[in-house]
């Protein structure tokens, strides 16, 4: 095979690592936290509109969680509403037309 061959398959289908995983959350206390893939900045577009308050997301579920409001619990975390509906997910880092994980 030439190296013109394995271009094409290489570039239908996008490494595991450039989609951003199924769920994760902002909150380190989670066991959905990882500060690696949060530091790559993670762009999540939901019901169609691209938002930046999310506080933690699930694409298989298809839902998202945000702030409500200023509100705090007792121990000081802000409180959140679950929001469902399409949920896309996808590395910022990687340019103008990065591959997105969606359901």
């Amino acid at each position: 095979m030439s190296e013109d061959d394995n271009t094409p398959a290489e570039n239908a289908a996008p490494a595991a690592n450039d989609v951003p995983p199924d769920r994760l959350a902002i909150n380190p206390r989670s066991q959905h936290f990882d500060a690696d893939k949060l530091r790559r900045g993670v762009g999540i577009r939901f019901k169609g509109t691209v938002r930046t308050n999310i506080e933690e997301y699930c694409i298989s579920e298809g839902w998202v969680r945000v702030q409500a409001g200023k509100s705090m619990d007792r121990k000081g975390n802000p409180l959140t509403i679950k929001l469902n509906g399409p949920v896309e997910a996808w590395y910022e880092d990687l340019g103008d037309e990065p591959p997105v994980a969606k359901a």
